[in-house]
């Protein structure tokens, strides 16, 4: 890696980790991304984020539980439950074309941005009503 090549990428770490401190966004939805900018094939971007988010949400989670944020008991049952689902995943991953992949990973982060605007356009509905 050249040395403007690791700026960038210290760059785009700085402020992807602090979008995800901000809006506990999985650091995927950022990481993926940026390092698929920096070179990276797509299976290696998503394995690569998978390490890469452990610091992140070691920091992450340990500042929310300063502000009593943090649900011990949920995070693990959902993580613990999700270990089967990153091996299935990864298998999947590893058996379709890496175009297809990327394809798939557009439409995730395009389901994430409807749902978010959906539901946001909701809350403003039900917040102020006589506007609608």
């Amino acid at each position: 890696m050249s040395a403007t090549t690791i700026a960038f990428a210290i760059t785009l770490g700085l402020a992807a980790g602090v979008l995800a401190g901000m809006f506990g966004v999985g650091g995927g939805i950022l990481f993926v991304p940026t390092l698929v900018a920096l070179g990276l094939g797509q299976l290696e971007a998503q394995a690569t984020s998978l390490l890469a988010i452990l610091p992140t949400v070691t920091a992450g989670a340990w500042s929310q539980r300063r502000y009593g944020h943090l649900r011990a008991r949920s995070a693990l049952v959902v993580g613990i439950a999700s270990i089967a689902g990153v091996e299935v995943g990864a298998r999947i991953a590893t058996s379709v074309p890496e175009s297809s992949l990327r394809v798939l990973f557009a439409v995730l982060l395009f389901g994430v941005a409807a749902h978010l605007v959906w539901r946001t356009r909701r809350r403003q509905r039900a917040r102020y009503p006589e506007s609608s």
